[in-house]
């Protein structure tokens, strides 16, 4: 495995969600490149901070706008899927 491919798969190494033999693959390859563990260290912790970064509750008439927009968008689905007006 290269660098480049160790870096494209490690936010599904994180997510647990990598093939056994992708992830064992990887394994070996971070136990013999020290830059690429650095670069694990790295992800690991900004995904970290990103995720503790204080969310902003959306107000409740967001939330109603936005659910009845959807319920709206389901409807309009539902219509063209049975040609129903």
């Amino acid at each position: 495995m290269t660098c480049k491919e160790a870096i494209d798969v490690l936010g599904e190494f994180l997510e647990q969600s990598l093939t056994p033999a992708l992830a064992a693959a990887l394994e070996a390859h971070l136990a013999d490149c020290a830059p690429c563990r650095a670069y694990l260290s790295t992800y690991r912790k900004t995904r970290e901070l990103t995720g503790s970064v204080g969310r902003v509750p959306m107000p409740e008439e967001m939330k109603a706008r936005l659910h009845r927009l959807l319920l709206d968008r389901l409807q309009a689905a539902g219509e063209a899927e049975t040609g129903e007006r």
